[in-house]
């Protein structure tokens, strides 16, 4: 039986993955996964039911729980948890922070790596996040490692945040995503860093449809 088709997309905040995928996705016809929108999911309800992001034993118990849904429109991805749209509750800066804590718990990401081989099991997805070519699916059709200075990366996220009204500046911003990248890259399971066969794309100078366009090109070359 043929490995199921399974797009891979990591790389850091602001590297464009997020929008990447989503187009990649529409292009091809499949379904998307936002790997990283899980543990988004699980620090803002560790948030709201009063769990510290340190309490490993609380939060195993609330990834237990988590019901999490994809849902495809017009756009834009909602990501349902627990029945409840929190698209846009998760890209708060506070819940981002705090997926970088909740993630970076080996027992934690454990918990949730069942779920995450489950949706890609399905085939025809694409999935994005920061461990997939190397931990959730090493064996995807397509690695590609999107990446970009800190500052280029800053200034995006900064710009997504003016827009949605968030009050912050773009010094904070950046001294966050460094903060980020540090536990990323730093965390002993499942560190951020391409795999060995991933194609590298510096999205600096690139729109989102053209890092779109490549990856659907690499795909479609790799499907004959």
């Amino acid at each position: 039986m043929a490995d199921p088709l399974v797009v891979a997309i990591d790389g850091p905040v602001g590297s464009g993955k997020t929008t990447v995928a989503r187009m990649v996705a529409e292009r091809l016809g499949f379904s998307l996964v936002d790997t990283g929108a899980i543990y988004r999911c699980l620090a803002l309800q560790a948030r709201r039911r009063g769990v510290d992001w340190d309490d490993v034993e609380g939060l195993v118990q609330l990834a237990g729980q988590l019901e999490i849904e994809f849902v495809t429109a017009p756009e834009k991805q909602l990501v349902m948890c627990n029945g409840e749209d929190v698209s846009e509750a998760i890209r708060l800066p506070d819940i981002s922070q705090g997926a970088s804590v909740v993630s970076a718990h080996p027992r934690v990401r454990q918990s949730l790596l069942e779920l995450q081989r489950r949706l890609a099991a399905r085939g025809g997805v694409v999935m994005e996040g920061r461990d997939i070519g190397t931990v959730v699916w090493p064996k995807a059709r397509l690695k590609a490692f999107l990446q970009a200075p800190d500052e280029v990366r800053a200034r995006r996220r900064f710009a997504e945040l003016q827009e949605k009204g968030v009050d912050t500046d773009y010094a904070a911003t950046l001294e966050q995503l460094r903060q980020r990248d540090q536990r990323d890259r730093n965390r002993t399971v499942a560190p951020l860093k391409p795999a060995p066969d991933a194609v590298i794309i510096d999205t600096s100078d690139m729109t989102a449809r053209q890092v779109a366009a490549r990856i659907v090109s690499l795909v479609e070359s790799r499907r004959k």
